[in-house]
């Protein structure tokens, strides 16, 4: 029903397609088969059990609910008063952030579809047809998830704001979308330009990973754009806004809506029209190139290496009990280094980690000076790269090659207990000691070695933690078993979740002991005894 509304719809920009020498007619039948062909398709966002599902349900339709649910989060920033572009410029940056992150997520597969190579591109069709099939067939989904996303704040600004206030913004947004997937689009041809198969592969998979961690940091550069004088948010122009997405789509309202004209409103709004514009008009010019180095993704050119030292056995031989747990401590590292998806889905959630602890020391910085920054205790921002150990724990459990996890039982295992050890120690030592080293060194080039033996507790509750995370989410599964689309059944993301607050208990005993006279030494000691008696207990062998 959807599919036949978005093709109707899409009939009446019939005479725009055929200018740019497209074969509507064709691009259509692709459409309409394509289409189709998604009722199939589960969303990242609405994963569930499939066995639940219906045959003919359309998944991402049901998905949209999710979206309008989310939109609640544009409506507190209606009620900002008058200061247009201040308010614009966060929702549009909150937007940006669902939308792009939506579209790398589920809709870069479209983007990136190699089947047309052997069915379409057999046929007599234009490769101009089929590209711009595919940059349709992510239009069509992505305008029904931002109308679902906008729907509910649509609504509010129609009341607050009036009608020329909507209108600006269904423009605005329009313009949005479109800016969004060329942009996604133009990037994925530059990389296809110049890289080749599996390293092709590696490279998208970290482009979207920065993706995700960059516009979070993003969210702070929008935020210092502004002074606050007398709780009102004052705006500058300074010449780094230009490279500001959100800033362009918000100027336009205070350019028509305060009738404010100054040369810096008029660059930004003129920048909200022409970046869409010009990055439509580069990916029509880049649409056969882009077809042809596709065909880089269907064939592997990886060469391995071979390495003249090994990290990976010393690692095992320092920290893993026996030979078994060395194998599956080898064997995490690997998954945890080379699958895509796992990565994808877990990346991310380290840079935020990572990312985080900067943010609140920044926040200080705008009311205190560096060196009150220095003598401080902002050091226990820390704790801010454990919020997320819960969630990442939870992930080992899954992995897009799960059906060969038959593995884990016809290997003979003497103990049972070395899988899931040698799994957390792999987890421990290849993915969260890098982020805590990297931010420990920056931690005491600000705070100096005052704060060495807080720095050693983090490491030493970090462990306990992922312990404790463990115990709390393990099913008694093998790890890297389950597929990934059951992330969200058994409550799983609710409990890691609500780690995070085990997380807040810690900082507060540690808070607590940092007011004793060598209390700090004494909470040191009595962690390093609890989390060595609890590891042994935990994975005892038998």
């Amino acid at each position: 029903m959807m599919s036949k509304f978005a093709l109707k719809t899409l009939d009446l920009l019939q005479p725009f397609f055929r200018i740019l020498r497209i074969d509507y007619a064709m691009m259509r039948k692709i459409l309409e088969t394509k289409l189709t062909m998604d009722e199939r398709r589960t969303p990242t966002i609405f994963a569930s059990d499939a066995s639940n599902k219906k045959k003919d349900s359309n998944q991402f339709v049901k998905s949209l609910l999710i979206y309008v649910l989310y939109g609640l989060i544009l409506v507190p920033f209606l009620f900002f008063g008058n200061n247009y572009i201040f308010q614009i410029s966060l929702i549009f940056g909150i937007s940006m952030f669902i939308l792009m992150t939506s579209m790398v997520s589920d809709f870069s597969a479209v983007l990136l579809d190699v089947r047309d190579k052997t069915i379409l591109h057999t046929k007599p069709i234009d490769s101009r047809t089929i590209s711009a099939a595919k940059i349709t067939h992510v239009a069509i989904y992505m305008s029904m998830l931002t109308g679902a996303f906008i729907s509910i704040p649509a609504v509010v600004m129609l009341r607050i704001h009036g009608i020329a206030y909507f209108m600006l913004f269904l423009v605005a947004i329009i313009l949005l979308i479109l800016f969004i997937m060329t942009i996604t689009a133009l990037l994925y041809i530059f990389i296809l330009r110049y890289f080749s198969g599996e390293k092709l592969k590696d490279i998208i998979n970290y482009v979207q990973i920065l993706l995700s961690v960059g516009i979070v940091i993003g969210y702070q550069i929008v935020a210092r754009a502004f002074e606050i004088v007398d709780f009102n948010y004052i705006y500058n122009f300074s010449w780094w806004n230009v490279f500001i997405p959100p800033m362009w789509f918000g100027a336009p309202f205070e350019l028509i809506l305060n009738r404010d004209t100054s040369l810096g409103m008029m660059i930004l709004s003129s920048l909200a029209v022409i970046g869409p514009i010009v990055s439509v008009m580069f990916y029509y010019k880049l649409m056969p190139a882009f077809e042809r180095n596709l065909q880089k993704l269907m064939g592997s050119t990886e060469k391995t290496k071979p390495k003249r030292w090994n990290m990976n056995a010393m690692w095992e031989h320092l920290f893993c009990r026996n030979k078994e747990e060395r194998q599956f401590f080898r064997f995490s590292s690997l998954i945890m280094a080379r699958e895509r998806e796992f990565k994808l889905k877990v990346y991310p959630t380290l840079g935020f980690s990572l990312v985080f602890p900067f943010i609140f020391q920044f926040n200080y910085l705008n009311l205190h000076t560096f060196e009150e920054l220095s003598h401080s205790n902002m050091y226990f921002t820390i704790y801010f790269c454990m919020m997320f150990i819960g969630l990442v724990v939870m992930m080992l459990q899954f992995s897009s090659k799960y059906k060969a996890a038959w593995v884990f039982q016809v290997t003979p295992i003497v103990h049972h207990s070395s899988i899931y050890s040698g799994t957390l120690k792999a987890f421990i030592i290849k993915l969260f000691l890098p982020l805590y080293l990297l931010l420990s060194i920056v931690f005491l080039f600000i705070f100096s070695i005052r704060i060495l033996p807080d720095l050693a507790i983090v490491l030493i509750t970090a462990i306990l933690h992922t312990l404790i995370s463990y115990k709390v989410l393990n099913n008694r599964k093998y790890p890297f078993s389950e597929v990934f689309e059951s992330t969200q059944q058994s409550g799983s993301t609710m409990k890691s979740f609500l780690l995070m607050f085990v997380v807040g208990l810690f900082f507060l005993v540690h808070l607590f002991f940092s007011k004793i006279i060598y209390g700090v030494y004494l909470y040191l000691v009595i962690l390093l005894v609890t989390t060595i008696i609890s590891w042994r207990i935990v994975f005892k062998m038998k």
